[in-house]
């Protein structure tokens, strides 16, 4: 008797982008990352450096450069599987650039003029709004829709590119035909919304004036340690998760997403205890989650050419994906075909 067998259903396939412009901070490591991470298992994961992206700001040639190895560092080290997974650095994919291009041409003024983060970025850095600034919601589409993506897992503040990259995608398959899938925003169920430790009504950021307010993936322990016992909470000193208290929920979220513990079970566990008590055991559980990342990190940093052979291989990968979907847009636009051997 034959036996029946299924074949199982092709992965479906998660596009991201990190910024690359200085360390990671544990809200990154927590509040995406580490979902990322365990998306390897059950997508197709293409992730990448959007170092592209980074120049509508300046950026000292010297740090950027810096900034961009560290960060492919700090990708493998806290989990990205080269295995599973292609990890590459946008700008060795030159197909980003040639349809972000394209995708200007498909946009409309009004669709870009409505994005919100254009607004914000103009009024941080009034000396230089350029013509990328304005433009980069159709690299941002072109990141997505070169690699057929079917999800892009995002945050709120996000969600309005990927609606972009929807609105392009069905304009150019109704004008010639099925191209790009229509990629789907993908809001993760779990992922700690990690908020500054000395305002906790805004999310913890790497561009935060006060240092005490964010915690680094490079940080020791004992500035982990220092920066939590500085930590705002309120004067009631009672471990308890409730509305307006804003650092102590914070501080909750974060040992919870450590720990895996409901909010209940945190509240039994420091029962009868206070702020004392708990910022250090929120502390240990961060130190005991970054100091094997730092430890792979720095052996990665220490291996200079092994780094180079993974990026230059998954940016071969990423072309090898990112051409098939370029060559198949020129064709149906009319452009004639490049003989470039």
């Amino acid at each position: 008797m034959t036996e029946l067998t299924t074949e199982s259903a092709p992965k479906k396939r998660i596009l991201s982008m990190y910024q690359c412009t200085g360390v990671f901070t544990l809200g990154n490591f927590l509040g995406a990352i580490r979902n990322h991470v365990g998306f390897q298992d059950e997508y197709e994961c293409i992730y990448a450096l959007a170092d592209l992206h980074a120049i509508t700001v300046r950026q000292d040639p010297k740090k950027f450069r810096k900034y961009i190895l560290e960060s492919y560092a700090y990708l493998l080290a806290m989990g990205i599987d080269l295995e599973k997974t292609i990890l590459f650095i946008q700008s060795q994919v030159p197909e980003h650039a040639q349809l972000s291009w394209i995708l200007n041409c498909y946009t409309q003024f009004g669709e870009l003029s409505r994005m919100t983060q254009f607004k914000d970025k103009s009024q941080k850095h009034a000396d230089n709004v350029n013509a990328g600034l304005f433009t980069y919601p159709c690299l941002m589409a072109a990141d997505i829709l070169l690699y057929q993506a079917d999800f892009v897992p995002v945050g709120a503040d996000q969600k309005q590119h990927v609606e972009l990259a929807r609105n392009v995608a069905e304009r150019f398959n109704g004008l010639y035909s099925p191209t790009f899938p229509v990629p789907q925003p993908l809001i993760p169920k779990h992922g700690a919304r990690v908020m500054s430790l000395q305002d906790p009504s805004k999310k913890m950021s790497k561009s935060d004036e006060n240092l005490n307010g964010t915690i680094t993936m490079a940080d020791d322990p004992d500035t982990i340690l220092r920066k939590f016992k500085r930590a705002v909470t309120d004067s009631e000193s009672q471990v308890r998760y409730a509305p307006g208290k804003d650092g102590v929920n914070n501080l909750m979220e974060i040992y919870a997403s450590l720990t895996g513990k409901t909010m209940e079970e945190i509240e039994r566990e420091f029962e009868g205890k206070g702020y004392g008590d708990f910022k250090p055991a929120v502390a240990q559980v961060v130190i005991d989650a970054l100091v094997p990342i730092q430890k792979r990190f720095k052996e990665l940093m220490e291996d200079p050419e092994y780094l180079e052979k993974c990026y230059t291989e998954n940016a071969q990968k990423a072309h090898y994906l990112a051409q098939k979907t370029l060559s198949k847009v020129m064709k149906k636009i009319g452009y004639l075909p490049a003989k470039l051997h």
